[in-house]
């Protein structure tokens, strides 16, 4: 962790674990809490509480640990009733439940409680659990049925990293989740009659009702062997237990408009689950198919797992008359909506279980039921890209590509491109190419779009100011200040132009969008300077969110969050005149204007001279979009490199573009990663996406001082920054790069820590945000508002807007603020009247 808290003021935190006939889990999970945790020895409470009444296990842990304190309640209370009565005994401000059969990582506890000191409107966070061998995924995400059954999201998928952006969930996993002491108690702690499974969903739903967070953090990682509990347990049993208490969570948190929808399908569903996991012939008794003759009363043999949902439906009943008053408690409490919560269900309408009886019969109750009208379809989000959408691919094209994986996690996406070059690799999200005039089906087909470049022009509908669409912007691409640079090759007047007509595109899209993205804090406040220019910073907008992040975000450029793996030799040893044991320096991006290989080829001559096994090598000079034409500054790098005698000796270039798929094979052949360019404002504000696969791939980088990526590697020592246009100093960072093997190795290490904050789950996460929960940008909503676009308020609205006033004021101050406002407003109001008479 990167702060370290006084230990004095942190919490103190009580780990509650319970026990049930597995001492020896128990015992291997209080001892790692005792000597492995990262976190004050004085501020940890253990508490287990051992539901095996009449055994010898309670001594036997109480022997191993001696500092936990073991309650024993004399006999089994469940999941649910273990924890109750551990948090009851507790005496830490957190709680922390974690399974028997689980064991922490060592900040396990110093990242939740950093979170829950940080962000008062949490009230829970949810761990990132693994299984035993940290190898693959046991939660890292929550989902909800319409039917009240909760699951672990990607749960057994293996762990590539890609899960380690925070979010909010609707609820954690018990085996490891950690709540405020106080609001635990406030809500009565797990609803006991679920006895297990589901306590923990029904917890943070009733939570998220309540306006409180539960917030998934990654780095609060846990290990555990799922269900070793439940070994013991059958599969009806489990059944039983996860029916019964889907209807129960269900029943007590719904609002009374869906409840009325949602409770006779859910029920009806929960039978076809039980004959079809059965496989009960349901037409037995039909009448068609009596016999003739008296009917046979011959028992019908049932398997208990069918056996459970029938079970789970009566016992449902039976617990109605308690369930009602905890619903009644439930519904009277909650400020969110159930039409809130539906982002954080994540795929609400999900039919769960893959049974053709079963999916017949979940698509007739939504539809005879209407339920798509309570939790809604999936989101649509169609993202329009002009770039070339193939296995080679550029900037924007790759951004707009990784948009689409990580929002069709959760919605249904569609991947446009206008780009005649349209050959995608394979993916879980649909690329369409169209042509301009085609666009609007898509826009139609949308609840929100994400553009970038020039696409906003080609949907002139979607532009107007009175369009209800969403519309996210990509400005990470700073267009008109890479102009400035690539048009010096151009005459004065088609300069001026091209720049008078780039930044016209780039002023209706910060004139049009509710929600822009950037790719750094550097160009955040070049795109403030022109949102503010253009009248987006209105009162209204910065009364709704000071901190203007409502509206614009920065989202840098990612990586992956898979490590790159080899699939193929590359550069050493395979390309001409580069062998094995050569020290390669890698150019991992295009050759544009506003980049400085001149400076880096002066620097290749000094160094080569005694350093004969130094090797450059530019990827890809010739730009996968047929449409973007080769830049003056292609040419002359190779013309200097042939002047200077360095071509196919020390210098090499790859004339084509490495498809997208293959570059990391490229990126494991070289020793670091440059990137030079010249002192002006564009560099100012770009940001370099390439330098971004150095990272990925542990490369340690020298680049040019001036961009957001010089801060980077300076402050966090992932390689050199030398000035621009500096011949010398770049050739003693290529040197110290390459064959200073411990400063290497200590880039490497750095970037390995850094590389992390750069997966695309974690740097679209606030893209992510935004989709769960789309809206207008407060200025446009206001603007497009009747009663903004009203010159002169009417009487009744002027009437309750007062009354709204007066309610305001009451709040705020009481009858004292009440007369010290009403003056100054009343003057205001006598004034306004006398100006209209």
């Amino acid at each position: 962790m990167a702060d370290t808290p006084d230990p004095a003021a942190l919490p103190a935190v009580s780990v509650i674990v319970v026990n049930h006939r597995g001492a020896e889990d128990t015992t291997t999970c209080l001892r790692a809490v005792r000597d492995e945790l990262d976190y004050p020895a004085d501020r940890l409470e253990l508490i287990c509480v051992d539901n095996t009444p009449g055994s010898a296990e309670a001594a036997r842990i109480r022997e191993a640990v001696p500092e936990a304190a073991v309650l024993e309640p004399g006999a089994n209370l469940g999941f649910a009733g273990g924890c109750n009565l551990g948090a009851r005994e507790a005496t830490g401000q957190v709680l922390a439940f974690l399974n028997n059969d689980a064991r922490p990582d060592r900040d396990w506890v110093r990242a939740a409680v950093a979170v829950l000191r940080a962000e008062p409107t949490v009230g829970a966070v949810a761990s990132k659990v693994l299984d035993w061998e940290g190898e693959r995924v046991d939660f890292v995400d929550g989902g909800l049925t319409w039917f009240g059954m909760g699951y672990k999201r990607h749960a057994g998928e293996p762990d590539h990293g890609g899960h380690d952006a925070p979010r909010d969930v609707l609820f954690g996993t018990g085996s490891a989740l950690f709540a405020r002491a106080e609001l635990f108690a406030a809500l009565g702690g797990f609803d006991e009659r679920f006895f297990m499974f589901y306590e923990d969903v029904d917890l943070g739903w009733r939570l998220n009702l309540r306006g409180w967070r539960v917030r998934y953090e990654p780095r609060s990682l846990a290990f555990h062997r799922h269900h070793a509990s439940m070994a013991q347990v059958s599969s009806a049993r489990e059944h039983f237990l996860l029916e019964r208490n889907a209807l129960a969570a269900l029943y007590k948190n719904v609002s009374d408009e869906t409840l009325a929808k949602v409770l006779p399908a859910a029920m009806a569903l929960s039978v076809r689950r039980a004959t079809a996991r059965g496989d009960i012939d349901a037409e037995q008794l039909e009448m068609t198919r009596r016999p003739e003759g008296p009917d046979f009363d011959d028992d019908v043999p049932i398997s208990r797992d069918a056996l459970a949902g029938m079970l789970a439906i009566d016992q449902f009943v039976e617990l109605l008359p308690q369930l009602k008053e905890a619903r009644e408690a439930e519904q009277a409490a909650r400020v969110r909506t159930d039409a809130d919560l539906v982002p954080l269900m994540r795929k609400a309408m999900e039919p769960a279980y893959p049974l053709p009886r079963y999916l017949a019969a979940h698509e007739a109750l939504v539809e005879a039921f209407g339920l798509d009208e309570v939790f809604g379809r999936p989101r649509r989000i169609a993202i329009l890209t002009g770039d070339a959408v193939a296995e080679r691919m550029a900037g924007p094209a790759i951004r707009a590509w990784h948009m689409a994986e990580v929002l069709g996690a959760e919605h249904e996406v569609r991947l446009v491109s206008v780009n005649a070059h349209v050959n995608p690799p394979e993916s879980a999200f649909p690329v369409v190419a169209a042509k301009p005039r085609e666009l609007g089906g898509h826009v139609d087909w949308a609840d929100v779009v994400v553009v970038q470049g020039h696409v906003l022009e080609m949907v002139p509908a979607l532009k107007h100011a009175d369009s209800t669409k969403i519309v996210v912007c990509d400005v990470y691409d700073p267009m008109h200040l890479e102009l400035l640079e690539q048009g010096r090759d151009t005459d004065d007047e088609r300069r001026a132009a091209d720049l008078r007509g780039v930044t016209t595109v780039l002023n209706a899209q910060l004139e049009r969008g509710d929600f822009f993205l950037c790719a750094s804090e550097r160009q955040r406040h070049f795109w403030l300077g022109h949102l503010a220019s253009l009248g987006r910073l209105t009162p209204g907008l910065y009364d709704s969110d000071p901190t203007v992040r409502s509206l614009l975000e920065v989202v840098p450029f990612g990586l992956s969050s898979v490590a790159p793996r080899r699939t193929g030799p590359a550069i050493k040893g395979v390309h001409p005149g580069i062998s094995a044991d050569d020290k390669v320096v890698l150019w991992a991006g295009g050759v544009y204007s506003w980049f400085d290989p001149l400076t880096l080829l002066r620097a290749v001559d000094r160094l080569a001279g005694h350093r004969h096994d130094l090797r450059l090598f530019f990827l890809g000079m010739k730009h996968p979009n047929p449409d973007v034409p080769e830049m003056g500054m292609a040419d002359r790098t190779r013309h200097l490199a042939n002047r200077l005698g360095l071509t196919g000796e020390h210098v090499f270039f790859n004339e084509t573009w490495v498809p997208y798929a293959e570059r990391q094979n490229f990126l494991l052949d070289a020793d670091c990663g440059v990137t030079s360019h010249y002192e002006h404002v564009e560099t100012t504000f770009a940001f370099r996406t390439r330098v971004l696969d150095y990272l990925w791939s542990g490369l340690p980088v020298v680049t040019t001082d001036g961009d957001s990526f010089a801060d980077l590697v300076r402050q966090e020592g992932l390689g050199v920054v030398v000035p621009a246009e500096d011949p010398e100093a770049l050739a003693a960072a290529l040197e110290r790069v390459l064959y200073d093997a411990e400063f290497a190795a200590s880039c490497r290490e750095r970037i390995e820590v850094v590389r992390e904050r750069f997966t695309w789950e974690s740097v679209l996460a606030p893209l992510a945000e935004f989709c769960r929960d789309p809206r207008p940008a407060a200025d446009r909503l206001r603007a497009s508002s009747p009663l903004t676009r009203s010159p002169v308020p009417g009487r009744a609205e002027s009437v309750r807007r007062d009354v709204a006033l007066l309610r305001e004021y009451l709040d705020a101050g009481g009858p004292l603020e009440v007369a010290k406002r009403a003056g100054g407003r009343l003057r205001r109001l006598a004034g306004e009247r006398l100006r209209h008479r």
